[in-house]
């Protein structure tokens, strides 16, 4: 990609206001050279060392010259006006014939006086940074004074390696490019503090106006204004109408501009028709946030709406959508037209669908769990799950989130998002669209595998967000996660009064994967002690219907603090012994403290609603649930939750023998030849895996049978036999084809072989794979496809001709960490076989792993990569190695993840 043909992004400043980042054009040339002209003498000296105003032409020139290679020119602009510039040489650009600055490039950086302090700098470099890396550039140098202390604390601050060497009055600068843990962090850190001051417009707005309230009852307009004005908004609200001077009490102005006051929050209630033109006024009146719940608007429509918000810097919920509230009490926003008010509390919620919206506001206040803040994003054109969820981790209010979302655009960077987030309060999902992602129409095995519904799953569990199966589901995990410890296993204990009761709950917990441990002898003797005669001691506990309300109390008091129980569950049926002793059995559980030492719950059969919180002595509550798969459900997320805490976050391992220089070359050439990508051949394919070291079984190419003769004689091991495979591009399932012959011993077999695949492939065939035959081993698969919204997917589990049959498969996202390629490795059924289960002895483990991080690494580093098959890759005790692999690569540009920038059009719905 040229300077000239890198899209226009825009992006946050440290103050929230957004700005364009785009390539220096010729036509930009008088602005720049207006932004030198106007710097004081003293910042001029600063950057050219000098206050020379011939300094800032030759700049401007240089800057906007024809495109060239090794230059790159980024300039930052806000309402036309361009407020900085950044730019990078080569020393090829610069006419270095000898080369010694191969790799790197000079920097230079420039702020238009007044806009110093507000990340312009910062923000120019970071996507200079990026556009760098994808040139092959690994390191910038820059020369400034050491008075120069503004840029030289943005170089250092950047989170990447910097190095200084101090000459007189000047300083030499080294910033390495290389992208590490520690930048990343740098830049979230840098990310969230501007997406968080970008939403206080809309999430904490002084000034709210709303355009479409009507004097017809009914109307969504009207809705929303009652809702704001009904539920207490302690600032300034108008209504904008021409035709009336009041609106249920609110005053009415005839236009944005007519205010007596500028919006922070337009709320947009009007026809898509209108939308256009009114998102224009607003942003050219200062207004700062829209939300806009309007349905219904077209392709236009929509991208003059995103282009208002663009230029004119606003942030943007909707279209299409319910709205937003924040219950905070100095504030109460409740901009939504949903039937009730939220009750105020610490969850918070993010959804696209309405209905799904007023489902967890209704459930949630029901809990008295409460919400914190709510946005409904609709079509999500901009304000996205990823902001919300750091508005949640800086506003000092939500220790719950709740999502719903059918869409991401930026899997990556949510994922990062998710997993800082997720270790501070739990994030909940639904898992939407499980039903819509079937099988992929593509030839691999890998592509077959890949569905969305896997993906996303990998998703959730790197990220260790919990993900439901339902609304319901979704809403009896969160009253579990609100009102109770983890527990720190998956250990369970039931008590319960009748035994029916028990049974049904054990079973609920099997079913989820939680275990019921014997009980000790200690703990056995123990509860026969407290409990009436006839009671039984295993697990479940049955303590009869005879059981009064303080023996209930005492037996689970005493289960919750035994160290060999992780969580207690008590199944409860009303029952008449109960009734004539006024015993009240739940009191025993709630006349105590809400959090004991480990989680505990209530089932109640006979319950009308599915899940409630039952209020304790001390003010806390204990979840009770109608049915027991319900609550067996959310004590299992509670404890994959746990497990997800109680493991360090992972890390991606370094690897040795990696020539990624080379396989971009690989790639670049083969796709020179080729522009519309294709499977690759045997040989190159071999080239490719050869750059990352994955191990491959020895193999010759052979175009006659003379060839295949030679390559035999060669390969042949101690058995005297070898594998010959057909090949002809496009073809991918071999043994569908009966392309393979096994067992071929001697001359003879071999020429008989190659000349039965060139009587049946007549015209098709360009040459054969010769191959020494495997040793026994086990048959496993690895694979990759490069998915364009959520980034390459690694695979693995039981390979060989039945894989897609069996379907034994765990996925992952790449990059894979040492987390995650353990988890590949134990999480298919055939997991126990690598672990020696049948007295074979365990497979090369390490070696199985390898192969895994070299092919996450391998499609990590090639965007190109659209999918690879290794199958089958065969373990054995001593070694793994791949037997077959298919490469296949489509002419894809590299994409940044991590690059800090806003959505750029209406039909990407991004998670930044």
């Amino acid at each position: 990609m040229t300077d000239d043909d890198r899209p226009p992004v825009h992006a946050l400043l440290q103050d929230g206001t957004t700005v364009c980042i785009r390539s220096v054009l010729p036509g930009d040339h008088e602005q720049l050279h207006g932004l030198y002209e106007e710097m004081s003498p003293d910042n001029l000296r600063l950057r050219f060392f000098a206050a020379s105003h011939r300094s800032a032409e030759t700049a401007a020139d240089r800057a906007c010259a024809p495109p060239r290679p090794g230059y790159r020119a980024l300039l930052a602009e806000t309402l036309g006006q361009v407020i900085g510039l950044a730019e990078y040489e080569t020393g090829d650009a610069a006419g270095d014939a000898a080369g010694d600055g191969a790799g790197t490039a000079e920097i230079s950086i420039a702020v238009a006086d007044g806009l110093h302090h507000r990340g312009v700098g910062t923000l120019l470099v970071e996507h200079l940074v990026s556009a760098a890396r994808a040139e092959g550039v690994r390191a910038f140098t820059a020369d400034a004074l050491s008075e120069n202390h503004e840029v030289l604390r943005l170089f250092a601050d950047l989170g990447l390696r910097t190095s200084r060497h101090f000459e007189g009055p000047e300083v030499r600068c080294t910033i390495e490019l290389a992208e590490d843990g520690a930048y990343l962090g740098a830049v979230e850190t840098r990310g969230r503090g501007a997406d968080v001051a970008s939403l206080e417009p809309l999430l904490r707005p002084d000034v709210v106006a709303v355009i479409g309230a009507g004097r017809r009852s009914g109307s969504v307009g009207r809705a929303l204004l009652h809702h704001l004005h009904a539920g207490g908004f302690k600032r300034r609200l108008f209504a904008v109408n021409p035709g009336v001077n009041s609106i249920l009490g609110v005053p009415s102005f005839p236009s944005v501009s007519a205010l007596p006051r500028v919006p922070d929050l337009a709320v947009l209630a009007i026809p898509a028709s209108a939308v256009p033109a009114t998102a224009e006024e607003c942003g050219k009146a200062g207004v700062r946030a829209l939300l806009v719940v309007t349905a219904g608007l077209d392709a236009g429509q929509g991208k003059a709406l995103l282009d208002a918000c663009r230029t004119y810097g606003m942030r943007l919920v909707g279209p299409n959508c319910l709205g937003v509230s924040n219950t905070d009490p100095e504030l109460v926003l409740d901009a939504t037209f949903a039937a009730g008010h939220p009750r105020p509390g610490t969850a918070g919620i993010a959804v696209q669908s309405g209905g799904v919206g007023i489902a967890l506001l209704d459930g949630l206040s029901r809990l008295g769990i409460g919400v914190s803040s709510f946005a409904s994003l609709g079509d999500k054109y901009d304000v996205s799950g990823n902001d919300m969820l750091q508005w949640w981790e800086s506003d000092g209010r939500t220790d719950l989130a709740l999502l719903h979302l059918e869409s991401f655009g930026n899997p990556r960077a949510f994922s990062r998002t998710a997993r800082r987030v997720t270790r501070r309060m739990p994030v909940l999902t639904v898992d939407a669209g499980r039903t819509d992602a079937g099988r992929r129409a593509a030839a691999s095995h890998t592509a077959a595998a890949a569905t969305l519904t896997m993906t996303r799953q990998a998703l959730f569990t790197q990220a260790g967000i919990t993900a439901t199966r339902s609304v319901g589901e979704l809403l009896e995990t969160a009253a579990l996660l609100h009102a109770q410890p983890l527990p720190s296993g998956s250990r369970v204990a039931i008590v319960t009064n009748a035994g029916g009761a028990g049974v049904l709950t054990a079973d609920a917990c099997a079913e989820a994967g939680l275990s019921l441990p014997a009980l000790t002898p200690e703990l056995r003797d123990d509860l026969l002690g407290v409990l009436p005669e006839g009671a039984a001691v295993g697990n479940p506990v049955d303590a009869t219907a005879a059981v009064s309300e303080e023996q209930l109390r005492e037996c689970v008091e005493r289960v919750a603090r035994h160290a060999g129980i992780d969580a207690v569950l008590v199944a409860l049926v009303p029952t008449a012994v109960a009734a004539a002793t006024g015993d009240d059995l739940v009191r025993a559980l709630t006349a105590g403290p809400a959090r004991r030492e480990r989680p505990v719950a209530v089932v109640r059969l006979e319950q009308a609603l599915p899940v409630e919180l039952l209020p304790t002595a001390d003010g806390g509550t204990i979840p009770s649930y109608s049915e027991p798969g319900a609550v067996a459900r959310a004590l299992a997320h509670a404890a994959h939750r746990a497990a997800w805490l109680s493991r360090p976050a992972g890390t991606v391992p370094d690897l040795a023998d990696i020539d990624s220089a080379r396989a971009r070359t690989v790639v670049a050439d083969f796709l020179a030849a080729q522009p519309d990508g294709g499977w690759l051949d045997p040989r190159t394919c071999a080239e490719l895996l050869a750059c990352y070291g994955v191990p491959q079984l020895n193999w010759a190419w052979a175009e006659t049978e003379d060839d295949a003769v030679v390559a035999a004689e060669r390969l042949r091991g101690p058995d005297g036999r070898v594998v010959m495979k057909a090949h002809w591009p496009g073809l991918l399932h071999k043994s569908e084809q009966r392309a393979v012959h096994l067992d071929l011993q001697g001359d003879a077999q071999v020429r008989s072989a190659f000349r039965d695949f060139e009587t049946r492939f007549a015209g098709l065939m360009t040459g054969a794979v010769v191959q020494p035959l495997a040793a026994r081993g086990t048959e496993l698969f690895a694979g990759v496809v490069q998915d364009e919204v959520f980034g390459p997917l690694v695979l693995f589990g039981l390979g060989g001709t039945a894989t897609e049959v069996l379907a034994d498969h765990a996925a992952r996202l790449a990059p894979l960490t040492d987390h995650d390629v353990h988890d590949l490795i134990t999480s298919p059924h055939c997991a126990p076989l690598l672990f020696g289960a049948h007295g074979s002895g365990p497979v090369d483990l390490e070696g199985l792993e390898q192969v895994l991080l070299r092919l996450s690494r391998m499609a990590s580093d090639l965007p190109q990569l659209a999918e690879a098959d290794f199958n089958p890759v065969l373990a054995t005790p001593g070694a793994v190695s791949v037997l077959d692999a298919r490469v296949r690569l489509l002419p894809r540009r590299a994409q940044d993840p991590y690059l800090r920038r806003l959505q750029g059009g209406t039909d990407t719905k991004a998670e930044r």
